[in-house]
């Protein structure tokens, strides 16, 4: 592979066409708010008609907008997704005392979840004093219809949303996975009546999440916070007063959400 420091600001080895929109998108800094053709043509070591297809499809997706004067500015899709980068940095630093005092009186590895259209991330993990291997990882995006996490969030979304995720194909990754629309659609109904979620063995094998929402100042479901555990470590006995914990942490986290939203 060539040494990618030694091609300066060319293109660095790299073909794909999401590659290419990256590379457009970073060549904006303080001193760089407007692109020309010409340059991302020169940077990209491409014909000029071909960095304007470039810039015309990630303006078609509202990355890039048309300046007056010429050239390519910043459009409204990257506001958008800086200030959902915002939310979800303070919603992360407010999370992380919580997350460690749960991890603390649990010995779990704790979760912050939230949801993405109809996905949801991984936004923060704190992992306690065991290793366990789990589908959740910092970053990680999976469909929201497998695991305690993910239910959560799907059972306070908008109605569109839950219409939107039940009318595709739910895809499976156990035996325990709940693939049948009717019966995915009544077990949020199920959810939405109690302060906590359990589930075994739905998206993990041999794993149980136990989740429960984090509210906004007025009263949305903006995140979830879950532990996991090998199935066997928590009984059917003791999954309530874990659940209490999960649900006390949840609110402790709502109520400096609110705050923070007032601030």
């Amino acid at each position: 592979m060539p040494d990618v420091s030694s091609q300066g600001s060319g293109y660095r080895s790299r073909n794909s066409t999401a590659d290419r929109a990256l590379d457009i998108l970073l060549l904006f800094d303080d001193d760089t708010l407007v692109l020309s053709g010409a340059r991302v043509a020169d940077h990209l070591q491409v014909a000029r008609s071909t960095a304007y297809r470039y810039l015309q499809s990630l303006t078609s997706m509202g990355f890039l907008e048309e300046n007056d004067g010429g050239g390519f500015r910043l459009g409204p899709r990257v506001l958008d997704l800086a200030r959902l980068a915002r939310k979800g940095v303070g919603l992360s630093e407010l999370a992380q005392p919580v997350m460690r005092e749960l991890a603390r009186t649990t010995g779990f590895p704790v979760l912050l979840t939230r949801r993405t259209g109809s996905a949801v991330v991984c936004l923060e993990r704190e992992d306690a004093n065991q290793a366990l291997r789990l589908s959740y990882e910092r970053g990680e995006i999976l469909p929201l219809n497998a695991g305690a996490a993910a239910l959560v969030l799907l059972a306070w979304a908008p109605e569109q949303v839950i219409d939107e995720v039940l009318d595709a194909p739910l895809p499976r990754f156990t035996e325990a996975t709940i693939t049948d629309p009717k019966q995915l659609r009544s077990r949020l109904a199920e959810i939405r009546d109690h302060e906590y979620v359990s589930s075994r063995a739905e998206l993990d094998r041999d794993v149980l999440g136990i989740a429960a929402p984090v509210r906004g100042l007025g009263g949305e479901v903006v995140a979830a916070i879950s532990v996991a555990a090998l199935s066997h470590r928590i009984s059917d006995e003791e999954l309530p007063a874990v659940g209490q914990l999960v649900t006390k942490a949840a609110e402790q986290l709502s109520v400096q959400v609110a705050r923070m939203e007032i601030a």
